[in-house]
């Protein structure tokens, strides 16, 4: 299981920060940071560690132009500018930066993005996905199954599609080909057999470092062997129907990459996050799939100045998506936390250096994206139809659930998998678990809605989500879930029904 949600929780060797000095203009205080271009040249100093950060301005030309000179004059260079929203994306190594920054007219929020130098060494320790290893009868068993029902060779084995009727709605509708679901992750290998023939390269991106690179090929996995979550993760929204492997939930739409993931880390950094929602924006995607949160942080808060940058700033980007007719899908974790408690302790962060132990208040600390609001936040559940148990949950947080696999709740053959199956780099499948998995069951149920309902708003397909998800109530004795048959901490609204989402 990836966890939590797909991340990796071990610190990662921080490198020496560049030294460097120059002679440039200095914003000694927000006095004189008010009109940058009055402030007489100073030496600034650039012997801190060379940082990404995020400067958030009114979304204006004139604003984000005497903004861009305060930041030159500040030490920083503009690595890109997203003016729609006000976003700009800086490299400093002024240990002041950010503070001068905010002193500035115009400037509404500046943090940095990180806390270990750019361009960091090491690797971190990477868990092993669960390789298809069935005995042969059981794979045997699946073929003879799929042969007999004219499913795909594997499908007998996603004990997931009937767990939300997805195999009942390709029967009525795969979904539309005109709708596309951006995998904003790790990468995609676009030449597996399962996702090739519903793969959008115009859609697809390198967004790593926070600038959109579209050459072919870039939004591959650096590393296939550690890389493969997007990959698992597209499979599971639009696995084609051709006789090859398995089946997508929504396996008639398109699918497109949108790469946030840092090579050797595979950390999700802001600058890299909001270039990919500002990509899928202009693009024309509908969909977007979010199984991560912004690292270095598990949950940002908004009372501390770099997070609140951070929260400003994806939020914007996430906000521009929606705007732009996209509905923004995210998981929810796999910490097995009550989001909705009166506060919760995170011993993971800043997962990019030296993790501590800090206690927070949920109404203040963001899980980013997942609680952006607009933003589809999504639990797992097991074949049980019973929460998984590494699930974040919440009443409130979270909107629906979907199956994420649990090894506690182990189907019957010939699957005998409590996880999810998919498609991995190289051709390959393999299952994995964690709200990762629960998310592209939501998007590609979104897609569906988008499909059937091609006017519908962001708004309209995510009320439509919850007016048709399937709410199993509270378990009997768990006192972790809380609410109504209708409405509660483990399912929110309940399981999505792909099926419903196919009926005119």
């Amino acid at each position: 299981m990836a966890h939590p949600r797909y991340r990796r929780a071990c610190a990662l060797a921080v490198p020496l920060g560049l030294a460097l000095t120059a002679s440039l203009g200095f914003l000694p205080n927000a006095a004189t940071a008010a009109s940058p271009d009055s402030v007489p040249a100073a030496a600034v100093s650039t012997d801190g560690p060379l940082l990404s950060y995020v400067v958030n301005t009114t979304p204006d030309h004139a604003t984000v132009g005497k903004v861009r000179k305060a930041i030159a004059r500040a030490g920083g260079r503009v690595v890109t500018a997203h003016e729609q929203i006000g976003v700009i994306v800086v490299h400093s190594a002024n240990p002041r930066f950010a503070a001068t920054l905010r002193g500035v007219d115009g400037v509404q929020s500046a943090g940095a993005t990180r806390t270990a130098p750019l361009k960091p060494s090491g690797t971190t320790d990477v868990g092993k996905p669960q390789k298809m290893d069935l005995p042969k009868s059981q794979l045997k068993a699946a073929g003879a199954a799929a042969k007999a029902s004219g499913q795909e060779p594997l499908e007998s084995l996603q004990w997931d599609l009937p767990a939300i009727k997805a195999d009942k709605a390709a029967a009525v509708n795969p979904g539309s080909k005109n709708v596309t679901v951006a995998v904003i992750d790790t990468g995609v290998d676009d030449t597996h057999p399962d996702l090739k023939p519903n793969f959008s390269a115009k859609q697809s991106a390198n967004c790593v470092g926070g600038v959109a690179d579209t050459s072919k090929g870039s939004w591959r996995p650096y590393d296939p062997e550690n890389d493969y979550h997007g990959t698992h993760v597209a499979g599971s929204i639009a696995a084609a129907r051709n006789g090859v492997g398995v089946a997508g939930v929504a396996p008639g739409v398109k699918i497109s990459a949108i790469k946030v993931s840092e090579p050797e880390t595979s950390l999700f950094f802001a600058e890299s996050v909001v270039c990919a929602f500002v990509f899928a924006a202009d693009h024309g995607v509908e969909v977007t799939n979010n199984s991560y949160y912004v690292d270095p942080w598990m949950f940002n808060c908004k009372d501390e100045a770099d997070q609140a940058a951070i929260v400003d700033a994806v939020g914007r980007a996430a906000k521009y998506a929606e705007r732009k007719g996209a509905i923004n899908v995210a998981a929810a974790g796999n910490s097995g936390l009550d989001l909705a408690a009166d506060e919760l302790v995170d011993t993971s962060s800043p997962n990019d250096s030296t993790p501590a132990s800090r206690t927070i208040d949920p109404k203040k600390c963001w899980d980013v994206p997942a609680q952006l609001p607009g933003t589809v936040t999504v639990a797992a559940t097991g074949v049980n139809k019973l929460k998984s148990y590494y699930s974040n949950y919440g009443l409130g947080p979270i909107d629906v659930a979907a199956p994420g696999g649990d090894r506690r709740q182990v189907p019957e053959l010939p699957a005998k998998n409590g996880n999810i199956l998919s498609t991995m780099p190289g051709g390959d499948w393999a299952y994995l678990a964690g709200t990762s998995m629960a998310s592209p069951h939501v998007s590609g149920v979104a897609a569906l809605l988008k499909s059937t309902h091609p006017k519908s708003s962001p708004q309209e397909i995510q009320w439509l989500l919850k007016a048709q998800a399937d709410n199993p109530g509270c378990p009997k004795g768990d006192a972790t879930c809380t609410g109504t048959k209708h409405v509660n901490s483990h399912f929110g609204y309940g399981i999505v029904d792909a099926l419903d989402a196919v009926k005119e």
